[in-house]
């Protein structure tokens, strides 16, 4: 009788504890608008994504700021990032990662589907400089009964890719430079309010 009273009373007990515990998880999913459409495009969605600064992690490598709505200022300000999205434009993304500072894409294939190509691209720095990117390539090469190697190769293709990406990311921080000049002229010769009453 008292092993039976025991026994209901540490099953009692495991059960207050985990109710208590599993109340003061946080939900995950509680941000998420469930009303809006989702865009079916993966490509775009995760630009999308980047563009507004949602990606994986809860830091910045680069010094971004969290706002309250987990945006950061990394993913629509830094011209590298931007550069690389726009040049990489062709492939599909399989991850983008602006806190950790690394974007890679999905398996590309040009025609032979024997063999598919992966870019890593990975942000050593937000300035814009020769040593700013480390760019990586994978090979995948599938035989004909379907066994695939994957190996990381040496090309040209990684420098072209390093290349255009400093590049777009010099004319997009060049733009932004202008931008931001223009809008202090306007600022400054926005005209002020004149009453022609009395005059």
């Amino acid at each position: 009788m008292k092993k039976n009273i025991f026994k209901h009373l540490i099953q009692l007990l495991f059960v207050i504890l985990l109710s208590v515990s599993l109340s003061s998880c946080s939900n995950p999913f509680k941000d998420i608008d469930w009303s809006t459409p989702q865009e079916p495009d993966g490509k775009k969605r995760a630009r999308a994504n980047a563009e507004a600064g949602q990606g994986l992690g809860s830091g910045n490598i680069f010094g971004g700021k969290k706002s309250g709505s987990a945006q950061f200022e990394f993913a629509s300000s830094n011209p590298l990032w931007r550069a690389s999205l726009e040049t990489l434009d062709n492939f599909v993304f399989q991850t983008i990662d602006y806190s950790g500072g690394v974007i890679i894409t999905d398996w590309y294939s040009d025609g032979n589907p024997d063999e598919a190509l992966k870019v890593t691209v990975r942000f050593l720095t937000d300035e814009i400089r020769a040593d700013a990117l480390a760019i990586s390539l994978h090979l995948k090469s599938c035989d004909m009964n379907n066994k695939c190697l994957v190996e990381k190769i040496e090309s040209d293709l990684s420098f072209d890719i390093k290349d255009k990406i400093l590049r777009k990311a010099a004319l997009l921080a060049t733009a932004d430079e202008e931008l931001v000049i223009l809008k202090k002229k306007k600022k400054k010769q926005k005209p002020g309010f004149k009453s022609d009453i009395g005059n």
